[in-house]
């Protein structure tokens, strides 16, 4: 079992990737996890893309967004993920 840990913080936007990203240390190593605009419209209620919404919808829908990176990282033993709307799916 990995142990990952999320300090809080404000995630960064990328308009280019349509993302929001946040920091998290992985095994004592920093690296970062992303979420989707698409998968925090879907599955977190962001009412658009822009910027406010998004983080808006991260930050009511926070722990279970950790969650589901927390799962992905163990899972996958990735350095860096993205979680799209496809892992909120099939996490239920």
């Amino acid at each position: 079992m990995a142990d990952i840990s999320f300090p809080t913080s404000t995630p960064t936007y990328c308009g280019a990737s349509l993302t929001l990203s946040c920091p998290v240390t992985v095994n004592g190593s920093w690296s970062q996890y992303s979420v989707t605009a698409e998968a925090l419209e879907a599955y977190c209620g962001a009412r658009s893309a822009r910027e406010e919404d998004l983080v808006n919808a991260f930050t009511t829908n926070r722990t279970r967004i950790e969650q589901l990176a927390e799962a992905m990282f163990e899972l996958t033993e990735a350095r860096e993920i993205v979680l799209r709307g496809g892992h909120f799916r099939f996490a239920g």
